[in-house]
C-alpha cells in the first residue's frame, strides 16, 4: 500500500507517570483509516490525526451490527518495538470479516498498516515493565440505508492506547462463576469471530458474576449447557491428573492467539496437550477428587490468567489451593518474556517494527 501520512501538527502530551496508564482511556496522536466502497474495493490508506468520525444515523453498524475488530499489542525492549504474531491477528480478522459479510483486507496490508501507525506512534509505546501500547483495528459498516443486508461502504481503522501493566500488583487467581442460564455464542453462529455483538451478550452474565462476587465468567455451550467454552472473553486451560486440556475449536469458541501460542508453549514444555470438549461434570469431579491441578484463562491483556475457584450455585471448589500453578506461572513468564524480546524467540513469532 501506499500509505499516505498527515502528522499532527498539535500532539498531546504523553503521559508522565506510566505506572497509571490503566487500560483503553488514552490514544496516541494518530490513527489509520481507510474506505472501501463496491466496486473500487478498498481505497485511500492513510495516517492522520485522531479524530472523531462522523456517520449517518442510517449507518449499518448502528442497525444491523456489521462490525469486526482485532486485538493487539506493541512491545518495547531496549530502544526497539514488537510485534507479536501479527500474520494471526490478520487471518482471524479476515476469517472475521468473511462471517459478517464484510470485505475482506489483504493480510500484507493489515500488518503494514499496524506497523506504519505504530513507526509514526512509536514515541507513545511505554517503557515501564508490562506496559505495552495495545492496538485496536476494526471495520465498520457505514452504507446509509435501512435495509438488512451487507454495507457497500466500510471503514477500517486503526487506533492505539498505551496501557498499563495488566497485573499491577501481581498476578493473583480469580474466582469464576460457572453460567448455566445465559450463553455467549452458539455453534453456527459468531462465535469464533472477534465481533462486538458476542461482548454484548457475554455482559449479563458478567454482571451476574460481580454479583456472586467472581471476577469472570464461564461459559457453557449454548446446545447442552454442559460443555465449558471460555472464561470471560479468554479461551480456557486446564491441568487435569498431568495433562494440559483445552475445549477443542468448535465454531462458537474464538481461536485466540495467546491460546495458539499458549498450546504450542505447553507441547515445547514436554506437556501432552488435548484439544476436545470438556463437561462441567468431568471438571467437577476432576476437582473434588484432587485431579484438577491448574486452571487459567488466555488472552491478549492478561497472557495468563490464573484460576483460583470455581463457583456454582451448589458450592465453590478450590483450586491448587487458591495458589498460582506451576505451569501457569512457567506459561506467563516465557510468553512474555519472548514478546518484549528478553529470549530466544524459537517460533519466529515476533515481529520487530522500529
Amino acid at each position: 500500500m501506499n500509505i499516505e501520512v498527515k502528522l499532527t501538527k498539535n500532539p498531546k502530551q504523553k503521559p508522565s507517570d506510566e505506572n497509571k496508564l490503566g487500560f483503553g482511556s488514552i490514544f496516541t496522536d494518530h490513527m489509520f483509516i481507510m474506505e472501501y466502497i463496491e466496486g473500487k474495493g478498498w481505497i485511500n490508506p492513510r495516517i492522520e490525526e485522531y479524530h472523531d468520525i462522523s456517520i449517518s444515523p442510517a449507518a449499518n453498524i448502528l442497525h444491523y451490527g456489521q462490525e469486526v475488530f482485532e486485538g493487539m499489542k506493541a512491545y518495547y525492549h531496549n530502544g526497539e518495538v514488537f510485534l507479536f504474531r501479527p500474520d494471526m491477528n490478520a487471518k482471524r480478522a479476515n476469517n472475521s470479516l468473511e462471517r459478517l459479510c464484510m470485505p475482506k483486507i489483504k493480510e500484507e496490508d493489515f500488518i503494514e498498516a499496524v506497523k506504519k501507525l505504530v513507526e509514526v506512534d512509536k514515541e507513545w509505546v511505554p517503557k515501564t515493565e508490562g506496559t505495552t501500547l495495545y492496538i485496536r483495528p476494526f471495520v465498520i459498516g457505514v452504507d446509509a440505508f435501512l435495509g438488512v443486508h451487507p454495507s457497500a461502504y466500510y471503514y477500517f481503522i486503526i487506533i492505539a492506547s498505551p496501557s498499563g501493566a495488566y497485573y499491577a500488583h501481581g498476578m493473583s487467581p480469580v474466582a469464576i462463576w460457572v453460567e448455566d442460564e445465559f450463553v455467549r455464542a452458539v455453534r453456527g453462529g459468531v462465535g469464533f469471530a472477534k465481533t462486538a455483538g458476542n461482548y454484548a451478550a457475554s455482559l449479563m452474565g458478567q454482571e451476574k458474576a460481580s454479583s456472586k462476587g467472581c471476577e469472570q465468567t464461564l461459559w457453557l455451550d449454548g446446545v447442552e449447557r454442559k460443555y465449558i467454552e471460555e472464561v470471560g472473553s479468554m479461551n480456557i486451560f486446564f491441568k487435569i491428573d498431568g495433562k494440559v486440556v483445552t475445549p477443542m475449536l468448535n465454531g462458537s469458541i474464538l481461536p485466540g492467539v495467546t491460546r495458539d501460542s499458549i498450546i504450542k508453549l505447553c507441547k515445547d514444555f514436554g506437556n501432552e496437550v488435548e484439544e476436545r470438549r470438556v463437561s462441567l461434570e468431568e471438571l467437577m469431579i476432576a476437582a473434588s477428587s484432587g485431579k484438577l491441578e491448574e486452571c487459567f484463562g488466555t488472552g491478549t491483556a492478561c497472557v495468563v490468567s490464573p484460576v483460583g475457584k470455581l463457583v456454582n450455585k451448589e458450592k465453590t471448589l478450590e483450586i491448587n489451593q487458591g495458589k498460582i500453578g506451576e505451569l501457569s506461572q512457567k506459561l506467563y513468564d516465557t510468553l512474555t518474556a519472548i514478546q518484549y524480546n528478553k529470549i530466544e524467540d524459537k517460533n519466529g513469532w515476533r515481529v520487530k517494527v522500529c
